[in-house]
């Protein structure tokens, strides 16, 4: 653990600064020291182990704090006025010079001005190294959002800290909406937070209320403003305009270009008050609505879901409307006009542009091969297949390494003749064979041939899995496979399997049957010794044996994990590492029950008979002399073992496989396995500011936070834009 951990400090010189930092926090010495010595330092200072096993995870999602030094060079370089021997920065200078935030100084000097106060705490006009300073902190916390919002509207320095009707009134009066629709100070809204004299102030918590709700209240005053008859509706042109305007957060490009066009599909002459609400509730509720798609489809993002399906999903859903579910499905048809379902993509049409889901997942690498799936070429799908069969071959050996034991047993007791005449029953049954193993030949019996066995697995799995994916990226289409296919791809990566496969299979054999019996010299069979018997022809010996179980395996089992992973998967499609074992587990059992007959026949023609055994010449010769000496049930032989070695070693082989794909993540534009990448919204974390040298910890999130100040609570002030996040 502590190598893993050094080698990260190595690698990371961020992390390395920011164990210092945990250093301060715990009053233990930071000065000086290599990587070496700052991380044992914090490994003493640390109440556990797992305590520094959750540094390090944690890492991974923080924004490293900027630096005193680092703040002191930035302040004083852009910091202009000086009182009393101090510098201070000017609105222009934090907001236009600092932050470059797209806002004319001359045009718009209340609005710089107005941005500015959220870092200014004693609202004096003029920002210090301390309110500098505790701004970056500030913009690093989960809510800074409204944090930011708060100091905003706050227009002095009282305590506590508290807002009143007119500082409410004047931030809101800037905005483009305020000005369109004014804010009516005797409305309801108003009296319920302020009081009807307007007298009371609130604190942070209320004001965080408060902004929420004044959603709503926006666009009821938009809408009494144009229903000047209180008639409770308002025309098309009327609608719109207010959906561009103080509603205009809640829409991307595409839909502010086709909702005129929706108007007219849908015959919409007038919009009623129920109407006008439903729409912008099912705009609000876009991440609900996509939380109820993944519920019906199971994480499968490209089902269709039917109206009445979603419905019937959404019942658990109070604040889901039968209007709402109505809108959604008419407003999907802009994008596919012969088209009565939906799926995942037609969300994304709606979605707006600031509430794109992305994807979550902790990489060691992170990779894109292409910008675009349209710029694959010849070479990229090599180079994929590449990067698969390396994986592959990583997750063979692990697999193969687990469960070798079980392999052995089952090999020896399927090669096991019970024939009364012989009278050689070594192994009453695979508990009796592991012990005997164990007695006669110690642990390290279990693993005999091994070694050739690793040799061979990793290209046997690797090109297993590399051609069953292969062969389904050519069948599926938009993200669907059908059934059949499915089948051809597990038959066809089966059937390249076997030239891997055959060789290592028959020299294994031999070397797990060796410690039974020794050579007629009384020296122990090894690896060589049995390549010089064989011969390269005799390495293909029984291959047919072997097609003849593979591929029927593989096409039973690569369909049965593939929907076995659906049904394991959480409620967003999300297979975690227990889903994806549980799912390659359970997807052996009847794969590798169904084909033991070929696997004994496969071992019959494979193993080397000894004295007064019989020998077989083909695969009919085998079944025959099988079925008529030992009877039916020798074709069982071993199914015991077979399964609890093909579960398990496949268990571990997929997960490892996926698992890999992962952390060592390439984009190659083509298909990714199922269940491994979770959409999540996108938050201001994902995109951090890397440009701007000045920029260092939290200001890094600036731009993307005062952008977010826009587009979630609908504040869209003069010359500026959410374009800049």
């Amino acid at each position: 653990l502590i190598k893993i951990c050094l080698c990260f400090i190595t690698f990371n010189p961020d992390y390395l600064r920011y164990c210092k930092r945990l250093l301060e926090q715990t009053g233990g010495e930071m000065e000086g020291g290599d990587s070496w010595s700052v991380f044992l330092r914090l490994a003493h200072a640390r109440a556990s182990p797992l305590d520094l096993v959750f540094d390090i995870s944690l890492f991974s999602d923080r924004l490293l704090p900027a630096t005193t030094d680092q703040l002191k060079s930035t302040f004083s370089h852009f910091a202009s006025a000086e009182c009393n021997g101090s510098q201070f920065m000017t609105a222009e200078d934090f907001v236009c010079k600092f932050l470059s935030l797209p806002v004319d100084a001359k045009l718009h000097s209340a609005t710089v001005k107005l941005l500015a106060r959220a870092a200014d705490k004693d609202k004096d006009g003029l920002i210090s190294f301390e309110d500098f300073s505790q701004f970056e902190s500030m913009l690093r916390s989960p809510d800074a959002l409204y944090l930011i919002s708060f100091e905003m509207f706050k227009s002095s320095n009282t305590q506590p800290s508290q807002i009143s009707f007119q500082d409410f009134q004047d931030v809101v009066s800037l905005t483009e909406s305020g000005k369109l629709y004014p804010l009516q100070s005797d409305s309801d809204f108003i009296v319920r937070y302020f009081g009807k004299d307007r007298r009371r102030q609130i604190g942070y918590l209320d004001f965080c209320e408060l902004l929420h709700d004044f959603h709503k209240e926006q666009a009821l005053a938009a809408f009494r403003h144009y229903d000047k008859d209180s008639c409770g509706r308002i025309n098309v042109d009327q609608f719109c305009q207010i959906m561009f305007t103080a509603k205009r957060h809640l829409l991307n490009n595409f839909m502010m270009e086709n909702l005129r066009e929706f108007c007219v599909r849908e015959n919409v002459s007038y919009v009623s008050y129920p109407y006008f609400a439903a729409f912008n509730g099912l705009l609000e509720k876009m991440e609900l609505m996509k939380r109820i798609y993944l519920n019906v489809s199971k994480g499968n993002l490209q089902t269709a879901v039917t109206k009445e399906d979603f419905l019937h999903y959404a019942q658990p859903h109070a604040q889901v409307t039968p209007l709402e579910v109505d809108i959604l499905f008419k407003l999907c048809k802009l994008a596919h006009a012969d088209r009565c379902v939906v799926k995942f993509e037609d969300f994304e049409h709606i979605d707006p542009d600031h509430l794109k889901r992305v994807s979550y997942i902790k990489r060691l690498m992170n990779i894109q091969a292409v910008n675009n799936p349209a710029d694959r070429d010849a070479f990229i799908v090599a180079l994929e297949n590449v990067y698969r069969f390396s994986l592959g071959s990583i997750a063979g050996a692990c697999g193969a390494t687990v469960v070798y034991p079980i392999d052995l047993v089952k090999t020896r007791m399927q090669n096991q003749r019970t024939a009364i005449a012989l009278g050689e029953v070594m192994y009453r049954n695979s508990w009796d064979c592991f012990r005997k193993v164990i007695h006669h030949e110690g642990i390290l019996g279990l693993y005999r041939g091994l070694t050739p066995q690793l040799m061979g697995v990793a290209p046997e799995k690797a090109i297993k899995l590399t051609v069953n994916d292969f062969v389904r990226d050519k069948f599926t289409h938009d993200g669907n496979i059908p059934l059949w296919a499915e089948v051809i791809a597990g038959g066809c990566g089966g059937a390249s399997q076997v030239m891997f496969t055959n060789p290592v299979e028959i020299v294994k054999i031999r070397l797990q049957v060796a410690g039974e019996v020794r050579n007629g010299s009384g020296s122990r069979v090894g690896l060589g010794s049995v390549l010089r018997d064989l011969g390269l022809p005799g390495l293909y010996k029984g291959a047919s044996a072997c097609f003849l179980r593979d591929i029927p395996f593989s096409a039973i089992y690569f369909p049965l994990y593939a929907h076995a992973k659906r049904w394991f998967a959480d409620d967003d499609g999300h297979n975690n590492a227990w889903s994806l074992f549980c799912s390659a587990f359970i997807a052996g059992v009847p794969a590798a029950g169904l084909c033991t007959p070929p696997d004994v026949i496969k071992t019959r023609l494979q193993v080397a008979a000894r004295t007064g055994q019989s020998t077989y010449t083909g695969i009919v010769d085998c079944f025959k002399k099988v079925l008529r000496e030992e009877g039916w049930r020798a074709f069982w032989k071993g199914s015991a073992a077979r399964v609890f070695r093909s579960s398990p070693q496949f268990g571990v082989t997929l997960l490892v496989y996926e698992l890999l794909q992962r952390t060592l993540y390439v984009d190659f534009g083509g298909t990714r396995p199922t269940g491994s990448e979770v959409p999540a919204v996108a938050t201001r974390y994902d995109h951090p500011e890397v440009e701007n040298p000045y920029h260092f910890g939290g200001y890094r999130l600036a731009r993307a936070t005062f952008s977010g100040i826009e587009t979630k609570f609908g504040l869209y002030f003069p010359k500026f834009s959410a374009s800049t996040n």
